[in-house]
């Protein structure tokens, strides 16, 4: 490999860890914000939402430990991923069924705000990501959960609304549903993703 070609590896490197620590950081700040507004508000949805950027952050972490690393490094960091992704679905879908016995409305302004500012960081994260997309694996992971979280946003927006029209907590256990599901099926594709990259090394050794 030739100087240039390295300084350019390093350089392409470099970028993935900075988009990958703004990522990061903004994934951690929204869990903090959105566990305190979701346990204020009685929101499953805010918390599913909480807990899913808790589960992004962790991704994140995981991508930015495996830049620059040896593929079976970036298959495993991927899997990981996947069954972070769901495992938080199980435990969503373990609150929603607690909430359902017994837990009074949620605020419906406060879901829908909170909502509304995770939607505009969401978008800052998707620009962080997108010249990246379809070159790594984990870097795909990453791209799945924050459309994830895009499609999130939106349905407690709704969800918010529904809130303050019935004044029943209904349409928060509902998403909250929703949210363990995409949650799931988030984590499913990271799997998919990874054995697939897992293939393509095992074929191109052979």
């Amino acid at each position: 490999m030739s100087n240039d070609e390295t300084h350019d590896l390093d350089a392409s490197q470099a970028a993935d860890r900075r988009a990958l620590w703004w990522v990061l950081l903004i994934n951690v700040g929204q869990c903090l914000v959105g566990v305190a507004v979701g346990l204020w508000a009685a929101s499953t949805a805010v918390i599913g939402a909480a807990l899913d950027n808790l589960a992004d952050a962790s991704v994140y972490g995981v991508s930015l430990y495996a830049v620059g690393r040896a593929a079976s490094i970036k298959v495993r960091a991927a899997r990981l991923s996947g069954w972070l992704l769901i495992g938080l679905a199980a435990m969503l879908v373990v609150e929603v069924l607690r909430r359902f016995f017994g837990g009074e409305a949620p605020v419906g302004p406060a879901m829908m705000a909170m909502a509304a500012i995770n939607a505009a960081l969401n978008i800052v994260c998707l620009r962080l990501l997108k010249r990246h997309r379809g070159e790594d694996v984990n870097f795909k992971a990453s791209a799945i959960f924050t459309n994830n979280d895009s499609i999130v946003n939106l349905a407690i927006v709704l969800s918010g609304a529904l809130v303050m029209w019935w004044g029943s907590n209904l349409p928060d256990l509902v998403l909250g549903l929703v949210v363990a599901a995409i949650a799931g099926n988030g984590g499913r594709e990271i799997l998919a993703e990874a054995r697939e990259a897992d293939e393509k090394a095992h074929s191109e050794t052979t």
